[in-house]
């Protein structure tokens, strides 16, 4: 099970899990369960045969079987109806699947990765999450840490994808970024995590004129993005200030309600009651 927040990696993860295995050479699957319409999931991921349902017009394999042998990485596996829970618990405890219409199950051979942004305890609590699901896809767990809080990674993480997206061939001691563009983009707080460095920076490489890349080589809208927020005053603003706002603004919107700020932000409700506890104006929002 991985979990982090969007944009920090997951699939890579369990890619980089699926290549180092023994099953490196057999199929990599990801599905994004919550991209898939309920109607269609079950079929999506255990197949059917033609005639089960209208528009049915052949017999289809489902996405675990033409996983056989490899990996089935199942993204946002929290959004997955309680229903299809059930099904997938069952798939995990016996290797069994049947497809939709179809009265024999058969064995499949297939390592399951789950991930997912949302606290899974907290749905558990609030019925949304079957408990024993959680347990089963819980055997190993993995957590990705939020760009925010790996501020010396991001110099290393912006020059891998501006050479990259460069294309051309850099000597490696090469500097990349001036300090001025390091500077940028380590006080930033980064709340599409990697996902959203890897936009800036390929910006920067399709515009910039030589390198290093210049503090203005990176896009405007990154720029208003790190500018001081409404509400604070005059001064640098930390990724603590930074912080506190989004929580602060989320537990607004949710009129106070923690579980469902904590859930927005992709944080643990743990997490969430001691950042509350620990500042005396969030104190107030609440």
């Amino acid at each position: 099970l991985i979990l982090g927040e969007t944009g920090t990696g997951k699939e890579l993860v369990a890619r980089a899990v699926h290549d180092q295995s023994l099953r490196a050479d057999k199929p990599f699957v990801a599905v994004n369960c919550g991209a898939l319409p309920e109607s269609l999931i079950e079929s999506e991921l255990f197949g059917h045969r033609k005639g089960a349902f209208t528009g049915a017009v052949e017999n289809r394999a489902g996405l675990f079987e033409v996983a056989d042998g490899g990996t089935i990485f199942l993204d946002e596996v929290g959004e997955l109806p309680k229903s299809l829970q059930a099904k997938l618990l069952r798939v995990l405890e016996n290797g069994e699947i049947r497809r939709v219409g179809d009265n024999d199950a058969f064995e499949v051979d297939v390592r399951v990765v789950c991930a997912t942004h949302r606290d899974l305890d907290e749905m558990v609590k609030q019925g949304e999450f079957r408990d024993d699901l959680m347990f089963r896809i819980n055997t190993l767990e993995i957590e990705l840490p939020a760009l925010r809080v790996r501020t010396d990674d991001i110099p290393l993480l912006a020059e891998h994808f501006f050479r990259i997206f460069r294309r051309e061939t850099m000597p490696e001691d090469m500097e990349l970024l001036t300090p001025e563009a390091k500077e940028a983009l380590q006080s930033y707080s980064w709340p599409g995590n990697v996902r959203e460095l890897a936009n800036v920076i390929e910006h920067a490489a399709i515009l910039c004129d030589s390198v290093p890349v210049r503090r203005d080589d990176l896009p405007a809208a990154f720029d208003r993005r790190r500018s001081s927020p409404k509400g604070f005053g005059a001064g640098p603003v930390t990724l603590k200030d930074l912080e506190q706002l989004a929580i602060r603004e989320s537990l607004q919107r949710h009129q106070g309600s923690k579980s469902k700020a904590a859930e927005e932000l992709g944080i643990s409700l743990k997490t969430l009651y001691n950042k509350v506890n620990q500042s005396a104006e969030l104190g107030k929002s609440t």
